[in-house]
């Protein structure tokens, strides 16, 4: 029997080699800042969509402020475990940080059920010492966009970066708008963030977002 000749890479390393390589061919990052450029390689290569390259909005201090964070082992909240997941705990944990998801908490669910609101608010909620100067990355719900910009407002809490690109059809684009609004014209303290437009978004864009703004820690330290 003739011997197949393999016409793919079994390689990691050559495969991702390779999927930056197409990306960089489909994107035209000449207008996209050099600081930004990773993590928006990081999202499409996770979603394989490149509408990411127009639609992602990161502020101006967001890479700075997420770096600093990160480096000084401050905490990263998730909305959801799926998020929690995916990512490096291993990285974070080298700096001292901890990845903190409370929605499956019994005490949670619990207060949720008995405020009438959701175990996302509620996990937001419960988590203000940890929000204040950390990282919140929401990549499923819009009620927990809602619960941080309420949480900054009325608590005075101060984290040091929001991501919230929660995904679907209830108040996920006006929670990214709302968010946007409120942070473009919150001017003491600034607090930065990264969102999308539309109704895309989740675990995937979430977790994508933050693993490359952990490897921008890693290689400024290293640097």
């Amino acid at each position: 029997m003739e011997k197949q000749t393999k016409n793919y890479s079994e390689n990691p390393q050559e495969i991702i080699d390779e999927s930056f390589d197409i990306i960089d061919n489909l994107v035209d990052f000449g207008n996209i800042p050099e600081a930004f450029r990773p993590i928006i390689r990081r999202v499409i290569h996770a979603t394989g969509d490149t509408d990411y390259a127009d639609n992602l909005i990161i502020s101006p201090m967001a890479v700075e402020a997420a770096t600093k964070a990160i480096a000084s082992g401050k905490s990263i909240v998730t909305d959801v475990n799926m998020v929690k997941a995916g990512i490096s705990a291993k990285a974070i944990n080298k700096f001292g940080g901890k990845i903190i998801c409370r929605i499956a908490d019994d005490d949670v669910a619990k207060k949720a059920t008995e405020s009438g609101k959701t175990r996302a608010i509620t996990a937001m909620q419960e988590s203000l010492a940890d929000i204040s100067g950390g990282i919140v990355v929401i990549g499923n719900a819009p009620t927990a966009v809602f619960s941080i910009i309420d949480l900054i407002r009325r608590e005075g809490v101060v984290p040091a970066l929001v991501v919230a690109v929660p995904v679907g059809f209830v108040k996920s684009s006006e929670s990214k708008e709302a968010l946007k609004i409120f942070l473009d014209n919150k001017k003491d303290p600034q607090i930065p963030y990264i969102v999308n437009i539309g109704r895309k978004g989740g675990s995937a864009v979430a977790v994508s977002i933050t693993n490359a703004l952990i490897n921008i820690t890693r290689e400024t330290q290293t640097g």
